[in-house]
């Protein structure tokens, strides 16, 4: 591991002592095979059970990991932001160590941003779901990624697959826009599109998680919504903010029409408020395109 790796694989690893050794096992025998020049950051987020004494036993049957240990639980934001930020390669490869992601097509996605210097980001899109409130994540996803592709422009297949391939340099401005926790991944897909990076995708299956499930539906959902908005009020506010302001000046114009029929020269403080409310929004969406278009980045 003295030549600078070509590809760093950030592996965020939180108890998961009774597969995390098959998931490097797996994930280093595809790299080994490829070619590549690589390095696993094995990151342990401050586990409760085994998962950092394990991955220090295997060590030495795996050179080319590297383990970083963290002191306190920083989520998986966190680890994939701290990872990209020490990776050595060129490129940066995220995914998990719950067996959900076929690991040993990593390869397969660092060959394509190789081959193709027009794509900066390679996505896993996965074409199940196997995560936990399966009824309630189906369509609650479904309905945000269509918010997102509508705020995005584009069509996104995956919006938050933890599999994906990067360019580091690409993301180096964008590191510190990572929430710690799940929406992590989504953070940096809008990213990426939101600043007409090329984001290729890759059907991928997706299997049945080993373990426990770390999410939780309320509160990583809650945050997934609001990460959705806030990434694309830094980039393009006039999407979120216009929209609304323009309907209810429309609003407020008809309602005008009807009240200046039925009352000749009154209008109704409703009228007025909805109206000055409509001017209010759109001033704030243009202040807003302004910051974001002055904005030395």
């Amino acid at each position: 591991m003295d030549a600078k790796p070509y590809v760093t694989i950030v592996l965020p690893c939180y108890n998961e002592q009774d597969h995390v050794i098959a998931e490097v096992e797996r994930i280093c025998g595809a790299m080994d095979e490829s070619g590549y020049t690589y390095e696993l950051m094995a990151v342990d987020d401050h586990s409760t059970d085994e998962t950092l004494a394990r991955l220090r036993e295997a060590v030495p049957r795996f050179p080319n990991m590297r383990i970083v240990a963290f002191h306190r639980n920083g989520g998986s934001g966190t680890v994939r932001r701290i990872g990209t930020q020490d990776a050595r390669g060129e490129i940066v490869v995220w995914t998990d160590a719950d067996m959900t992601y076929p690991n040993e097509r990593i390869p397969e996605l660092v060959q394509i941003l190789e081959k193709d210097p027009t794509i900066d980001q390679v996505v896993g899109a996965r074409t199940s779901e196997q995560g936990s409130h399966k009824i309630l994540r189906v369509p609650a996803k479904w309905f945000i990624r269509k918010v997102a592709e509508r705020l995005a422009g584009q069509e996104i297949p995956d919006l938050n697959s933890g599999l994906r391939a990067f360019r580091r340099s690409v993301s180096l401005p964008y590191l510190r826009l990572l929430p710690p926790g799940f929406s992590c991944v989504t953070t940096i897909t809008l990213a990426f599109l939101s600043n007409q990076h090329d984001v290729h995708y890759v059907p991928i299956e997706y299997s049945k998680r080993a373990g426990t499930s770390k999410f939780s539906f309320i509160s990583d959902a809650y945050r997934y919504i609001l990460q959705v908005l806030r990434m694309v009020m830094y980039f393009n506010p006039l999407k979120v903010l216009m929209p609304p302001a323009i309907w209810l000046v429309v609003i407020a114009l008809g309602k005008g029409v009807v009240d200046m029929i039925r009352h000749p020269f009154y209008f109704p403080a409703s009228t007025v408020m909805t109206f000055l409310s409509g001017l209010i929004i759109g001033s704030l969406a243009l202040l807003a395109d302004l910051i974001v278009r002055s904005r030395g980045e």
